[in-house]
């Protein structure tokens, strides 16, 4: 009877596919083996050895894929992670939302607004659901903060600040033919890494209304930024400022500070470091001071086993996942809009941009 029950449960598990085995895929993998709703049963990837090795690996009954028209045939198939290149992100949506599959892709959702909104409109006439990862919202600490926040008790927000300080080696630049590209990774220390920090901002402030920026090479050899600053103006009437590089040693995690005329809360990675609100006490901790800001690598997987239990649950209840594509689009738009401002000489940028702005480069 037990037995039974088990294989009951285990056949009411969302069978899903991963396209793209490279480096991220493999946490997807990890991630779907964690959750109790999700069974990988296939992956794919134009690589050979790369779908057979994380097919093996996750094993056994996994199907290994080198062609993606194959994989979304797969019946078995009802849910995919796209962890391709980001320039190729909207495409292979596109094609898993035609094949009737539901979608958790990979961030950034793609590297051009008229992409994005080219992947958000074929889910939506396709009837599929699409989510983004930015697994930093998935954070007890993340929750805390946006509901304090939300109810009022910074009182009228002043500035939003993210400081975002890596270190990715030149090896890292150098391991993949994609990387700091703006045909296929859409841009650098931005587009790449801060584009985590950038959504996470704007999920505590709100939208961005104006903003100038300057992005720089000044360390990697790269035709990217390796390093950019801007200056926001919110919606909401605050200001703050972004900062972003993956050229200081050794690296720091994400820190995030939301200030009001009430009090001010600093976020430092998965961490609440400062909870300065009179009257208030609240539990604060020291966070790591390198981790993934160092080593891409060091990542954890509880994030991405949220995001995937989050689709599994919008896909039976029938609703929108908690970061849908329209979501996932806010940080590239702000990331385009600071390229914009710094090949235009720091000017003042409003959102949002026209896809004539959707231009690459800096």
């Amino acid at each position: 009877m037990a037995t039974r029950k088990a294989a009951a449960k285990k056949s009411d598990r969302v069978g899903w596919g991963i396209i793209g085995c490279g480096v991220i895929g493999p946490y997807h993998a990890t991630s779907i083996k964690e959750t109790r709703t999700a069974k990988l049963v296939a992956c794919c990837d134009v690589i050979p050895e790369r779908a057979q090795k994380l097919a093996a690996d996750f094993g056994p009954g996994v199907k290994a894929y080198t062609r993606l028209d194959e994989l979304l045939a797969d019946p078995d198939v009802v849910a995919v992670s796209v962890c391709t290149p980001s320039g190729m992100h909207s495409e292979h949506v596109i094609a898993a939302a035609q094949a009737g599959k539901h979608i958790l892709c990979e961030k950034p959702l793609d590297i051009r607004l008229k992409a994005i909104d080219e992947a958000i409109a074929a889910a939506r006439e396709c009837n599929v659901k699409l989510a983004g990862v930015f697994q930093r919202r998935t954070y007890e600490s993340t929750k805390k903060v946006r509901e304090a926040v939300r109810t009022g008790k910074l009182g009228k927000l002043v500035l939003g600040d993210a400081y975002q300080k890596y270190f990715r080696s030149h090896e890292y630049y150098a391991s993949g033919a994609w990387r700091a590209t703006w045909e296929l990774d859409g841009g650098g220390a931005l587009m790449n890494q801060g584009v985590h920090g950038i959504d996470l901002l704007l999920h505590l402030m709100g939208p961005v209304k104006r903003l100038s920026a300057y992005a720089r090479r000044l360390v990697r050899n790269i035709p990217v930024e390796d390093t950019a600053v801007a200056i926001l103006e919110f919606e909401n009437g605050a200001v703050g400022v972004i900062e972003g590089t993956t050229s200081v040693t050794p690296g720091y995690d994400c820190r995030i500070e939301i200030s009001g005329d009430n009090g001010t809360i600093v976020l430092h990675g998965e961490k609440i470091e400062r909870w300065d609100i009179p009257g208030e006490a609240e539990a604060t901790e020291e966070a790591a001071s390198q981790g993934a800001a160092a080593d891409p690598r060091a990542i954890s997987v509880t994030g991405h086993v949220h995001h995937i239990e989050d689709l599994c649950a919008a896909i039976k209840e029938d609703r929108e996942p908690e970061i849908p594509g329209i979501e996932a689009r806010r940080a590239v738009e702000v990331i385009k809009a600071i390229y914009l401002s710094s090949r235009n000489g720091g000017c003042s940028v409003e959102l949002p941009l026209s896809y004539e702005d959707d231009g690459i480069g800096i």
